[in-house]
């Protein structure tokens, strides 16, 4: 845990002096209005919405993976991302704007509801079969969202959540990705609940847990976190998938042991893909999602094919 923090505040000290704006040590020290007012309005907000998305979208995966049963049941595998995109165009056409944030968390914990009582209900569960049906149900939803911003001339507003992008992000832009915390919290709090929910239901009926408002509360905040972040960042695809898969390959399965070293790999390695998105193409920043995507991309089958070594 201590090289994780401590890579964590290596990369969080890099990002707030790598940019198009020249930011150094120096003129802080020396009190440059100009240079506090690029901290204070940009670097720091930017970096903070960085390690909130992070963790919290790395958690969401964590408590997914639980309550589904299932190491590649993610929010962007289970239709969580589409639902809150669902949301945001109801939102967006019913009220005039997208700040009807409970009808946005209402879409996506619906959804993943019905994700959660789909997968209950069917007999073969096989590892690879469970996420497949939730990509499926994703792009479905997606389609859909996709019809309505078409029809309705909203397209425009759509594609912001697609690719992930922090460099519009300033002070005032980023405060909802606060709701991280009290849903890590309250995951902790849970922690051990949860853990006992994942290993059916039989098992948590039995040591006197009412497993149904256990794997609610876990819809709720899986919902509720995945849903602030691409709100705020868009979507940042495989990452709830690869950290917690990462972090219980070394440390095994318990949730409570699990889930800050989850939040810390989470925020480090979107903050790794952010250095990269601007330093690649400079003065141009990339998305991103790309990065993330090709490093997910690459974990993901890395695990497929572990999985299938190892039930051969």
């Amino acid at each position: 845990m201590k090289w994780l923090l401590s890579a964590l505040l290596l990369l969080s000290l890099a990002s707030l002096f790598v940019g198009v704006s020249q930011l150094s040590l120096t003129s802080l020290l020396l009190f440059d209005p100009q240079a506090w007012e690029l901290l204070t309005v940009s670097r720091l907000p930017r970096l903070l919405a960085i390690l909130l998305a992070g963790a919290g979208l790395s958690i969401a995966g964590l408590v997914m993976q639980q309550i589904s049963q299932n190491k590649f049941a993610t929010p962007s595998t289970s239709g969580t991302i589409e639902c809150a995109m669902l949301g945001y165009m109801l939102s967006l056409l019913i009220f005039g704007h997208a700040e009807a944030l409970w009808l946005i968390f209402l879409t996506a914990i619906l959804g993943t509801l019905m994700f959660i009582k789909l997968i209950q209900s069917i007999q073969f569960k096989n590892a690879i079969f469970v996420p497949l049906i939730g990509i499926i149900f994703g792009n479905i939803v997606e389609s859909l969202v996709t019809f309505i911003a078409y029809r309705y001339d909203a397209l425009q507003n759509l594609s912001g959540w697609s690719q992930a992008n922090f460099s519009n992000i300033l002070q005032g832009d980023y405060e909802l990705l606060y709701i991280a915390i009290p849903c890590g919290i309250f995951t902790y709090l849970y922690a051990n609940q949860i853990s006992a929910v994942g290993i059916g239901k039989n098992f948590a009926t039995n040591i006197g847990l009412k497993y149904n408002q256990i794997v609610f509360i876990g819809i709720v905040l899986v919902s509720v976190m995945s849903a602030s972040v691409v709100m705020i960042a868009g979507q940042l695809p495989f990452l709830g998938l690869i950290v917690p898969n990462i972090i219980s390959y070394f440390n095994g399965d318990n949730l409570k042991k699990n889930l800050p070293k989850t939040a810390v790999l989470g925020a480090s390695v979107v903050l790794i893909c952010d250095l990269i998105s601007r330093t690649v193409m400079p003065p141009y920043e990339l998305p991103i999602s790309l990065f993330i995507s090709i490093i997910g991309g690459f974990v993901f089958v890395v695990l497929l094919l572990k999985r299938e070594a190892n039930d051969r």
